[in-house]
């Protein structure tokens, strides 16, 4: 009797102007799964990054309910300690989890915040933010033998990707990308008893933030004619034929899902917002500083400060309040009004024209179910993600064309790609108003699994 399966590509930052738009005829694979599939943007979560995008998609749990909102949370209320959210800090079940319980087997490779690598029925080796290929990145624990030998020496991300050497990382992320389809294929030709298959290739996003200025020709420092211009469409091609390949190695009873965490798009500059804090007033330094620094580095005045921000793709604004950080300075009976001080004020900037940025700003209790954590008091998403959050200071101006953690050209979007084939039947075509908290039910209710009540999401029927 055959048993359903699914196999999900997971490609990070795939975006869709690329694969549904401007180029969908030159990937002939995808396109093909699109014409019987059912597929569509795929709203993401805010913040739209990795972490924690793939961990709430393979939860149903948005990220207030998990309390990491990013790569870097504050451990505590007080203003120094970060921690960086590893797998240990996921405790709800992702769908391999639910597998497991049912007796049902799961291969997962490189699906962002699995290390350190936990226990279930399979195959485990984990994702990008491990911290190096000696690590004990897989379960079971000899499995990271034989990815070695059937890789001849795996890759767990690229080194430094924001650099200006663009062949050498360009040839890094073909190399990594190959040795990752060479597990894969190792893992569909060696391990037949599989329910459940998962991998994220992490080049899409890589290439992406190395190579964007050079591929989009709307972006602000677009040159014609220059050697890197069909990098990124090259790329695309690339993973359309491997992906061909796994497709011919499946059987009729697999599902297949191509998906992403979320978008990308280009990125016109930077805003600093530490800058902008400080020259408004919210923010003082014992002395400010003589040449750019990270506000981690600054000494803070923290008795006359008001708020004070992390940089990234998004924004985080924290205000220091009385009661609750060590140094409050906010009575919260005002804590509401220097909140929404601040909301209008990052809702009305404009650029250095003084066109408006289209700047959305998030209060966290207003988009998610609960709220865990240490949550930022805001999020902004400056220029709806068009310009990125700098937190640096230092530069003497709010605005920035150069970003402050190397060269970076393109930014998140908030809508990814999603594709559902099924090869025994045909899909609903286009869908809209898909949001990445609909997979766990989607995939749970595939399976035959009862779909919990506190999951978030609708079953999408591909």
């Amino acid at each position: 009797m055959s048993k359903k399966k699914v196999f999900i590509i997971g490609l990070d930052c795939a975006t869709p102007q690329i694969i549904f738009e401007e180029y969908r005829d030159q990937l002939p694979v995808l396109s093909s799964m699109m014409k019987k599939g059912t597929w569509g943007k795929l709203n993401s979560t805010i913040p739209a990054i990795t972490v924690p995008a793939w961990t709430c998609m393979m939860s149903g749990r948005d990220p207030g309910e998990h309390g990491f909102y990013g790569f870097r949370n504050r451990r505590d209320r007080s203003y120094d300690k970060l921690v960086f959210a590893n797998s240990s800090f996921v405790k709800f079940d992702r769908v391999w989890d639910y597998l497991t319980e049912k007796g049902k087997q799961s291969i997962v490779i490189g699906v962002p915040q699995t290390y350190p690598p936990s226990k279930l029925n399979g195959y485990l080796a984990a994702s990008f933010l491990t911290p190096d290929i000696n690590s004990n990145y897989t379960y079971p624990p000899e499995f990271k033998e034989e990815i070695k030998e059937a890789t001849d020496g795996y890759m767990i991300d690229v080194e430094d990707f924001r650099t200006d050497d663009k062949e050498r990382l360009l040839k890094d992320i073909y190399k990594m990308t190959e040795k990752r389809f060479k597990l894969v294929n190792h893992m569909l030709d060696t391990k037949k008893d599989w329910d459940f298959f998962m991998f994220v290739e992490m080049g899409v996003d890589r290439i992406h933030h190395g190579f964007w200025k050079y591929h989009e020709r709307n972006h602000p420092k677009f040159e014609p004619g220059n050697p890197f211009e069909n990098s990124i469409i090259d790329y695309y091609k690339y993973l359309d034929t491997e992906i061909g390949k796994l497709l011919k190695k499946l059987d009729d009873d697999t599902a297949v899902v191509v998906i992403s965490d979320h978008g990308a798009q280009s990125m016109i500059g930077g805003i600093c917002v530490n800058e902008w804090l400080y020259d408004n007033g919210y923010l003082k330094f014992e002395e400010y500083p003589a040449e750019p620094v990270r506000i981690e580095k600054i000494k803070i005045n923290w008795k006359e400060t008001k708020a004070w921000a992390f940089g990234g793709y998004y924004g985080r604004i924290f205000l220091n309040v009385k009661g609750r950080e060590p140094e409050g300075v906010i009575e919260p009976g005002d804590y509401e009004k220097v909140r929404d001080e601040l909301k209008n004020a990052f809702e009305s900037m404009t650029d250095e024209n003084g066109v408006l940025l289209g700047t959305r700003v998030f209060k966290p209790e207003e988009i998610y179910k609960q709220v865990n954590g240490i949550a930022p008091d805001l999020f902004i998403y400056f220029g709806d993600l068009k310009w990125r959050s700098v937190g640096t200071v230092g530069l003497k101006s709010v605005y920035t064309y150069e970003n402050d953690t190397g060269p970076d050209d393109a930014n998140h979007a908030q809508k990814g790609i999603v594709i559902f084939y099924d090869p025994k039947n045909n899909g609903e075509g286009q869908k809209e108003n898909l949001d990445i908290m609909d997979i766990t039910p989607t995939l749970l209710d595939y399976f035959g699994i009862e779909v919990p009540k506190d999951l978030q999401g609708k079953n999408i029927k591909f």
